[in-house]
């Protein structure tokens, strides 16, 4: 099966789960990369704003065309309960090109189960499986058997 891996991250916690997806199926990786400034104490709290109010931002163009893949998988930090702005952008740009999706997420402690629920609306798609994660696990190197069984699953579908 031809996947993509497709992520945001503005602290590099959701990459490196991404880079370790990637590295575990084998497959193509893509970053999202939203063209607002999103840094510093300042650009979290927009970025919190943004999330929460579930608006879009202007994002680079994407190398990778999502529909030359059978699957999409894709990543994105939980912010407000919901998906980063650049990855609600992305999904809204592709979404009739999806084939099969999953989805996972890190998170500082919650808000995952609306954001993979957020995340199936937009798409359309029931995810083939859906993996969370800490902060900290992934801060940690804990994220390593996680991002295995999820890999597997997607492996199995």
């Amino acid at each position: 099966m031809k996947t993509l891996v497709v992520y945001y991250s503005r602290t590099k916690i959701t990459e490196k789960v991404a880079q370790t997806i990637s590295e575990n199926i084998n497959c193509d990786i893509e970053e999202i990369i939203d063209l607002k400034d999103r840094s510093g104490a300042i650009g979290y709290l927009k970025a919190g704003k943004d999330a929460m109010k579930k608006v879009e931002t202007d994002i680079s163009i994407s190398d990778k065309d999502p529909s030359r893949y059978d699957c999409v998988i894709i990543g994105t930090p939980v912010w407000a309960f919901t998906m980063a702005p650049a990855i609600r952008t992305y999904i809204n740009q592709n979404k009739d090109r999806f084939k099969k999706v999953a989805f996972f997420c890190t998170e500082g402690g919650s808000g995952h189960e609306k954001t993979f629920k957020d995340m199936e609306e937009l798409t359309k798609k029931k995810p083939i499986t859906t993996l969370f994660l800490l902060t900290k696990e992934v801060s940690k190197e804990q994220h390593i058997n996680k991002t295995q069984e999820f890999v597997e699953k997607i492996k199995e579908s």
